[in-house]
């Protein structure tokens, strides 16, 4: 009896509107790198920029990234149709497991758990030359290409 009135509770506090709130919904995934990768996204992805993992947004908005590669921010990333939906599959196939808002953003940096995250850094912080840009996260991150984000591996260049 005790056990399910335990469990219970556990699933109501999971369900509070404060569970979930803390990103308005758009929460990154654990872990944020599947544990197959997909060698066309790493090598097309990565030959521009760090081949971000596919946990780090929803299936959404990894379906308007790929969508809109004409036009990859400010850059014409197109791929041949077949090699688009391969990656097309393998982002929306790993996406993040958190993520509960109907937004979709294309730009991770617009997700609100990266807003958070890194809010407190000044803007002057990713104009450095050596940071560039918020996207830029293996700048700071020392394991990002492997999907390691957390604060222990840090380290702000001068």
């Amino acid at each position: 009896m005790r056990l399910s009135r335990l469990l219970i509770a556990l699933a109501l506090a999971a369900l509070a509107p404060g569970a979930q709130a803390k990103y308005n919904g758009e929460n990154r995934g654990k872990p944020v790198m599947p544990a197959a990768t997909n060698a066309k996204w790493q090598a097309e992805c990565s030959s521009c920029h760090m081949a971000y993992p596919p946990g780090l947004m929803s299936a959404a908005s990894w379906q308007k990234v790929m969508a809109g590669l004409d036009k990859h921010f400010g850059t014409d990333a197109s791929l041949d149709a077949a090699t688009t939906r391969e990656i097309t599959d393998y982002l929306t196939a790993h996406p993040s497991n958190r993520w509960t808002a109907a937004t979709a953003p294309i730009r991770i940096t617009e997700a609100e758990w990266f807003k958070v995250k890194h809010g407190k850094i000044g803007s002057g912080i990713f104009q450095r030359a050596s940071i560039k840009s918020p996207a830029n996260c293996n700048a700071c991150h020392q394991h990002a290409e492997g999907g390691v984000f957390d604060e222990h591996g840090v380290q702000i260049p001068k």
